[in-house]
């Protein structure tokens, strides 16, 4: 356990030295001006302490609280089967009964392969990116053929690893160009550390203006058809960016998570009722609780992508922790 000391904070030899300076310079002053100086540096040492305490209350819980703690175990239950990449990596369609889908304990599995979270969400009848390409004989992509725009990533992967936002050959995500000869050494060298990997060529989604930029990332957690918060991300890069957390009737909440700095309020965006509407109908559909990341385009809500294990459980806030736990306790009760 973590305890707090006050102390810690006090530079002592510095205290000591401004102290000694101010009683020399008021011996040659009057005594009232010695307690006027002394009085203003330990309201400067009182306020300093005050930002050092709200700075260390304000530090994200890593993976202590019980909410973090389930989905701990939820990531070991997932993916220290032996069957976890056989699960995760079935080829799925849309046009499968859920029933094929359901067949295996802890089916959601299938959901991480983001090929298959393609075809789940276009079950339930959300909006999708354009598939270009899927694959693993790179051989076969024309780069010359693709349009200025697109989005390169790996069916299996989380935090934008391998993921590159195409814009006339310059990756959006670092700025630097990449050829199409770049591009398929960089996924060769990743398909053979997996023989169950694949890359996927979608569309660039644009903004709601019909711009090409980094997309917004609306993550929404969800808990069996209820919203509890969604997290909106403005990046700036793989790990960089800003957030800001609401909830689903765009009222700021207290923050989720503290893994970006916090951005200024923005307003919903325009599809946000759709939104909702297909994060509560996937939601109903995966049962236990899962993040849904969505973008609001100028064709409305597009899916992203599954998150049954954000973050493995860490960097959620106190307050969020004990939220998300009543959530799961209510909506998703003895669901792993």
């Amino acid at each position: 356990m973590q305890f707090f000391s006050p102390w810690k904070f006090f530079n002592l030899k510095g205290l000591i030295k401004k102290a000694t300076s101010v009683i020399i310079y008021a011996s040659y002053r009057k005594l009232e001006l010695m307690v006027h100086l002394l009085k203003n540096m330990v309201q400067e040492a009182k306020s300093e302490l005050r930002d050092r305490i709200a700075a260390f209350n304000k530090k994200p819980v890593i993976g202590h609280g019980e909410f973090s703690k389930r989905i701990k175990r939820r990531h070991s239950t997932f993916w220290q089967s032996p069957d976890s990449e056989i699960v995760r990596n079935t080829v799925m369609h849309a046009s499968d009964p859920i029933e094929k889908w359901r067949e295996v304990s802890d089916w959601q599995r299938k959901l991480s392969n983001k090929k298959n979270a393609r075809e789940f969400a276009k079950k339930h009848g959300c909006k999708v990116p354009v598939l270009y390409w899927r694959g693993r004989d790179i051989n076969e992509i024309d780069f010359n053929n693709l349009p200025d725009q697109f989005v390169l990533k790996p069916t299996i992967g989380h935090s934008s690893k391998h993921v590159y936002i195409m814009n006339k050959g310059i990756n959006m995500l670092n700025n630097r160009f990449y050829s199409g000869k770049e591009l398929s050494k960089i996924m060769a060298a990743e398909l053979v550390q997996s023989p169950y990997l694949e890359f996927l060529i979608e569309e660039f989604v644009r903004t709601e203006e019909g711009e090409f930029k980094i997309p917004v990332n609306y993550k929404l957690h969800t808990f069996n058809g209820v919203i509890a918060g969604i997290n909106v991300i403005n990046r700036a890069g793989p790990k960089e960016g800003f957030m800001r957390a609401y909830d689903e009737n765009w009222n700021v909440m207290q923050d989720i998570s503290n893994d970006f700095p916090k951005a200024p309020y923005q307003d919903p965006p325009r599809c946000l009722n759709e939104m909702i509407e297909h994060a509560k109908k996937l939601s109903r559909a995966y049962e236990i609780y899962v993040r849904l990341d969505f973008f609001a385009t100028d064709k409305g809500a597009i899916f992203g992508e599954f998150t049954p294990t954000p973050s493995v459980g860490n960097y959620f806030t106190r307050e969020a922790d004990k939220m998300f736990i009543n959530y799961w306790d209510k909506n998703c009760k003895e669901m792993i």
